[in-house]
């Protein structure tokens, strides 16, 4: 995985650091699920007694008494079996929200460094035969959220589209579109679908056609693709990238030694009768992103392309890059349940659903929310009924619902100062809402480094709760800490908009 980087230090990494260089060893804090533990622990101590073969709670209580002095720390203490406790001062949780509202829209974002690279993140790349499905907008939804990520992270970050504009799966198109054009059924092989029918009335070239379509139903998705690159365009280079490799020969067959970089068995580029094989492409291909000056390649794959890791890593050897430079990342399924039956039909297909319809139905916001919200790894079941849901129930509605009422608040704040000293007595639901919004930096770090934009919604999620809850129980406008809880509300409204953003979802100033 590529460095994550971010602008200085925040809040809660400049207290562990500060421990860290006390402690002489990595210093991770956490929110104790009890409050009466404190604001911060950290398990440091018992990590480190062993090897310096002391008790832990001896460390602890050493630890204690160095953080005591530490900038923004109330009281330290040390807990069995070894754990250090802090509670944080209340002119710690202003800083807080200070530097969130002078950072703005790039609080907890990395900072262009020696170690950025140029990513190309490819996406979606499903066969120009047909419009995309629901299972390729899971692809799309978490490659750009990915790309996102990457490109919060101080990353510079193209997104590119693989065309298969050849071979037999293309020639059963033409073919289809053709007999529909003819008024006839296509063939028993073909593709089906009412939108043969709309493809063949322009008279223009059936994928260029469905090229377009494509594309329109990305942007509509809020998916800019800046790259689109054809199978056709990367096979010129294909006796040149064959030519270099040290292939053999078996059975009549030319074979790529991918076992030499790791790869579980060795690939056939070219088959006995003479015909290229797909994975030839592959290695054309890898080649074609690699001379195009990336420092890193992230595939996003299907379910179905898990042998896909070693021969690629391998093909990246090869050439002589190093193989974790390229990246697989393989999602699974998705399913559709409404009225609590999984569903089935398209209205236009019987066995796909096309992105576009769910989007009509649904909105470009759910579906994007949706689409992210479990990790890539699980499959997901976006129950429709839910995500149509305008209420509280809907997770997408209630975090930008938070969004909006903060837009309210701000917006009969009139020109009231924004921020300022906390009171000398914070209350706890301000509190939570702080180290909440503290969180943020180390959360989208880690969704980077993981790639893993599930992280996001999760966190948005329990950030709309703590301010929900704060909004409930204090009032903000002609309170005695005014100016200090306008800006504790700006604060949450920018890491929530920042938050949608990373996921490709909006945040309305009303609703």
């Amino acid at each position: 995985m590529c460095a994550v980087t971010t602008n200085g230090e925040f809040a809660v990494e400049r207290v562990a650091s500060e421990l860290a260089r006390a402690a002489g060893a990595p210093v991770a804090l956490e929110r104790p699920r009890d409050p009466a533990h404190g604001d911060y622990a950290t398990n440091v101590a018992l990590q480190t007694a062993p090897g310096r073969g002391r008790r832990p709670m001896e460390v602890a209580e050493e630890l204690a008494e160095l953080a005591s002095g530490l900038g923004g720390v109330r009281r330290a203490t040390a807990a069995p079996p070894g754990f250090l406790n802090l509670e944080m001062e209340p002119a710690w949780y202003g800083e807080a929200v200070d530097e969130i509202l002078a950072s703005g829209p790039s609080y907890g974002a990395g900072t262009p460094s020696p170690r950025a690279q140029r990513i190309q993140v490819e996406l979606v790349s499903a066969n120009p035969t047909g419009p995309v499905t629901v299972a390729s907008a899971r692809n799309g939804a978490y490659g750009d959220a990915v790309a996102r990520l990457l490109e919060f992270a101080g990353h510079k970050v193209e997104r590119e589209f693989y065309v298969n504009d050849t071979g037999e799966q293309i020639e059963r198109f033409r073919a289809s579109v053709e007999a529909r054009a003819r008024g006839e059924e296509p063939p028993e092989d073909g593709y089906h679908g009412d939108y043969l029918l709309e493809i063949a009335r322009t008279g223009s070239d059936p994928v260029e056609t469905m090229l377009a379509k494509i594309e329109d139903t990305l942007e509509r998705f809020r998916i800019h693709i800046e790259s689109w690159v054809r199978q056709s365009q990367v096979e010129q280079e294909l006796e040149r990238t064959l030519a270099d490799l040290p292939l053999y020969e078996e059975e009549g067959a030319r074979w790529f030694p991918s076992t030499r970089w790791g790869d579980d068995k060795d690939r056939v580029v070219v088959r006995a009768d003479g015909r290229p094989t797909y994975f030839a492409s592959d290695l054309a291909y890898i080649r074609h992103k690699f001379g195009r000056g990336f420092d890193r390649l992230v595939y996003v794959l299907g379910a179905d392309h898990h042998g896909y890791v070693g021969r690629l890593q391998a093909a990246a050897a090869a050439f002589g890059h190093d193989p974790d430079d390229v990246e697989v990342l393989i999602y699974q399924l998705v399913h559709l349940a409404e009225a609590g039956e999984a569903r089935k039909v398209s209205k236009r297909r019987g066995d796909v659903v096309f992105l576009d319809d769910l989007l009509d139905e649904i909105g470009v916001d759910a579906a994007r929310w949706f689409l992210v919200s479990r990790g890539h790894e699980q499959t997901i079941e976006i129950d429709v009924d839910l995500a149509r849901e305008r209420s509280d129930k809907n997770p997408v509605y209630y975090v930008q619902y938070a969004h909006a009422r903060i837009a309210g608040i701000l917006r009969n704040a009139g020109d009231a100062q924004i921020g300022g000293p906390p009171p000398e007595q914070l209350e706890p639901e301000e509190r939570e809402l702080v180290k909440r919004l503290a969180d943020f930096p180390l959360v989208a770090a880690e969704a980077t480094h993981r790639r893993a934009p599930h992280a996001i919604p999760t966190y948005a999620i329990r950030l709309a709760d703590d301010f929900h809850r704060f909004y409930h129980h204090h009032r903000v406008l002609e309170s005695d800490a005014q100016a200090f809880r306008l800006g504790l509300c700006r604060a949450t409204q920018l890491v929530i908009h920042r938050s949608l953003d990373l996921i490709g979802v909006e945040a309305p100033e009303r609703m």
